[in-house]
């Protein structure tokens, strides 16, 4: 099976026809347990998101708030494997039809196997990668196994970005952009920023790939914000949080259909 490269395309360009932003949600794989975890981004795609987010947790989260890390650790702790996260990817695209990405560091990629992580990746139905470690100079070796196997690669691109920088990042990418809205590592703001939107207009002079915008959107208001000027809004931690808070599983499972219904609005906001 090819990967769902073209799925993922078809669902952002759909959002752009309605007038609106993708919402994108992001959990990790393994959390709260593996089966959990695929009912709870299931619950995510049956709430409101368009596209997900399957992370393959890691003892070295750079780029995440300690919202994630300590899901991470959970899964972790857990015993959770590269194996447990492919299956995630497939029993969620399996029930929901949806394009599911994973979002990893390249270390353990690396320790995989480049070519086999590409191919399990794809046969089990996901749309791409997000590696947010790993420098475009080095990519090449990956986006040559992604492209034999349909799979998106998406960078990651932030404030600090210069344009040449971000033209070459956008050069090699492909599906969509991730946008760090601000600098430092993920979790819930009280404001999204001016900074998001700037870095939004500057991608966008040198691609033609959607604009996704992650870090700090946690509520419908901020989703309608972020909506107003980019193609797609991405929201992890906020999603983690609900699980977290839970006093079990089905009220946990509850709060993240609930979240995505509230998020979903708000990126429908203006159309």
């Amino acid at each position: 099976m090819s990967g769902n490269i073209e799925l993922l395309g078809t669902v952002l360009a759909r959002a752009k026809d309605e007038g609106r932003a993708a919402l994108v949600g992001y959990l990790p794989a393994g959390f709260p347990t593996v089966d959990g975890g695929v009912r709870a981004i299931t619950a995510m795609l049956e709430g409101g998101c368009d596209i997900v987010e399957v992370g393959l947790p890691h003892s070295d989260p750079v780029l995440d708030g300690p919202v994630i890390q300590t899901a991470d650790d959970i899964a972790l702790r857990n015993g959770v494997k590269i194996v447990d996260v492919i299956r995630t990817v497939q029993e969620v695209h399996a029930a929901t039809g949806a394009p599911v990405l994973c979002m990893t560091y390249w270390n353990p990629v690396d320790r995989y196997g480049v070519e086999r992580f590409a191919a399990d990746l794809a046969a089990a139905g996901g749309a791409g990668c997000i590696l947010p470690d790993l420098p475009v100079e080095e990519s090449e070796g990956w986006r040559k196994a992604a492209e034999e196997h349909g799979l998106a690669t998406v960078f990651v691109v932030a404030p600090s970005s210069r344009d040449e920088r971000l033209a070459k990042i956008t050069a090699a990418g492909s599906g969509f952009v991730y946008a760090a809205s601000l600098m430092g590592v993920t979790g819930t703001r009280e404001s999204v920023g001016r900074e998001a939107q700037d870095l939004v207009r500057r991608t966008r002079a040198g691609t033609e790939l959607p604009v996704c915008v992650g870090l700090g959107v946690s509520n419908a208001r901020q989703a309608a914000e972020v909506a107003g000027f980019a193609d797609g809004v991405i929201v992890g931690s906020a999603f983690v949080k609900r699980l977290l808070d839970a006093p079990d599983l089905d009220s946990g499972l509850a709060g993240v259909r609930e979240l995505a219904a509230d998020l979903a609005q708000g990126v429908r906001a203006r159309a």
